[in-house]
């Protein structure tokens, strides 16, 4: 039998004081029957002792990874394949990977790897809409120049569906910002898709910048054109929006607020029996528990954070997301996709090596290192699982490009194999699953596919087997379509 929650979850109750609180009901379009259940909720018994809390934050590096340059480097292959990097020891023994990463080599008891997962695609679109949904089968009519109602649901998006949500947030959430192409279209594959948009993620907007096409990385400290190096981005701000009450909104008006919701309470009535309107509540009693929330509005607030702690995620746009997505899931959000990099800032063509040494792996490096220390010293890691990841890979073979500006060495889009990196979440440290041939182009042992990567996400977020999301005709889709990579957890 197909199921959408585990019996043991329950619905959050807000208290009667954050109910009194939201003034802003009536703006927010509430009628008197979510006010009553609210009012009902606050008097209602204390919950249950409830099961121990698990969560993922997943790291999407936009525009590809190369392996070979990162977590598989292969030291004894000819110069055009090895790359200009040389490779470090880790803390554990034979497991090598690029010399600019020497924070996370030294945490490698940590983390492990995965070096062989596959799938066909070498177009952007289409692999992110693969590593974002776990699904390497395209959905019929996918077009890779913009989303679609046909679209697979993202890991967020079916995470917003099945899990039960905490403290009054959204079960998922993606920041700092939506992913898109360098030519400024939206990308597919990040939305709720089959699902209905009703079931799209809380996208977190927080890395304010203008037009900046092919300009990237982890702004402002480490920003960066693909053919030029470093550059700013004038008026750069990294800022959550602020979700809260009017000031004017106080208690003493609340009794005025509900008084008129009595008043146009009747004429609503038809609307909230139709089939629409419950869908249409719920998303307006989420906004009131957004708004009514004291712990997310702590948890976006990463310049609050003390000064030792935001040097140690780094004071960018790659170290304030990842100290946001920390306080995200330690506030109850299950689900948090981390987009390291705007408009395809992996996308090394050209340059590769000089804006991966530069641009790029200082702040990942010193990113997700604080990210897995931060977690382990509250008590979090064993029960939030890591997970990064690009698009795919790249090509064995570094090349220049003629028809790109800086006639520079680069590597090409590669869906063959990459690197998947994994922390956290009971994860065996030190261990590597899979390998690829000598050149780094194939897996040759254990090769895994986006569907594996999706099941030990969602096996990590508590789920069941046999947990599916209905869709408006209330029939069933199971979200496992995979099996969990053996031997990592």
């Amino acid at each position: 039998m197909l199921i959408c929650m585990s019996p043991a979850w329950t619905h959050p109750r807000l208290s009667r004081r954050a109910a009194v609180q939201a003034g802003a009901i009536g703006l927010l379009g509430l009628g008197m029957n979510h006010v009553a259940g609210l009012q009902a909720a606050a008097e209602g018994p204390s919950k249950p002792p409830q099961p121990r809390f698990k969560a993922v934050i997943y790291i999407f590096l936009s525009g590809g990874l190369g392996q070979h340059d990162s977590f598989d480097p292969k030291p004894d292959a000819p110069d055009n394949i090895r790359g200009e990097f040389s490779s470090i020891a880790t803390q554990t023994a034979g497991v090598r990977i690029c010399e600019h990463l020497p924070m996370l080599a030294a945490r490698s008891n940590q983390w492990a790897l995965v070096r062989s997962l596959s799938h066909p695609y070498n177009d952007h679109s289409i692999g992110h809409h693969v590593m974002l949904t776990g699904r390497t089968e395209l959905p019929p009519g996918f077009n890779t120049e913009k989303p679609t109602p046909n679209d697979h649901p993202s890991f967020a998006a079916i995470a917003n569906a099945v899990v039960a949500p905490r403290n009054n947030l959204p079960p998922a959430a993606v920041l700092p910002e939506k992913l898109v192409h360098v030519t400024g279209r939206t990308i597919p594959g990040q939305f709720a898709g089959q699902m209905g948009w009703r079931h799209d993620p809380w996208f977190i907007e927080a890395s304010r910048f203008k037009d900046t096409q092919y300009i990237h990385g982890a702004m402002p400290e480490y920003t960066f054109q693909r053919w030029e190096g470093k550059t700013t981005v004038p008026g750069y701000l990294y800022e959550a929006p602020r979700l809260e009450l009017p000031h004017e909104v106080l208690q003493a008006r609340m009794s005025h607020r509900l008084d008129l919701l009595r008043t146009v309470d009747a004429q609503r009535r038809d609307l909230d029996a139709t089939a629409g309107a419950g869908g249409f509540g719920r998303l307006r009693e989420d906004a009131v528990a957004l708004l009514t929330s004291g712990g997310v509005h702590s948890a976006l607030d990463v310049h609050a954070a003390s000064d030792a702690l935001q040097d140690r995620y780094g004071r960018n746009s790659f170290g304030w997301s990842l100290l946001m997505a920390r306080q995200l899931v330690e506030a109850g959000v299950s689900l948090v996709q981390v987009n390291l990099g705007n408009d395809e800032s992996w996308d090394t063509h050209e340059r590769a090596f000089y804006n991966l040494q530069n641009f790029l792996y200082p702040p990942t490096d010193r990113a997700v290192s604080a990210l897995i220390d931060d977690l382990a010293e509250r008590g979090l890691l064993d029960d939030v699982l890591i997970v990064m990841a690009g698009e795919f890979g790249r090509t064995p073979k570094v090349f220049v490009e003629p028809s790109l500006k800086s006639k520079t060495a680069g590597r090409d889009h590669w869906g063959a194999v990459q690197s998947v990196f994994f922390a956290g979440g009971g994860t065996h440290g030190g261990t590597v699953i899979g390998a690829t041939d000598k050149i780094g182009g194939y897996p040759i042992s254990d090769r895994q596919t986006p569907e594996n990567m999706a099941a030990t996400i969602y096996r990590s977020l508590g789920l069941p087997r046999t947990v599916a999301w209905h869709d408006d005709f209330d029939r069933p889709h199971q979200v496992y379509h995979g099996e969990p990579i053996a031997g990592l957890v």
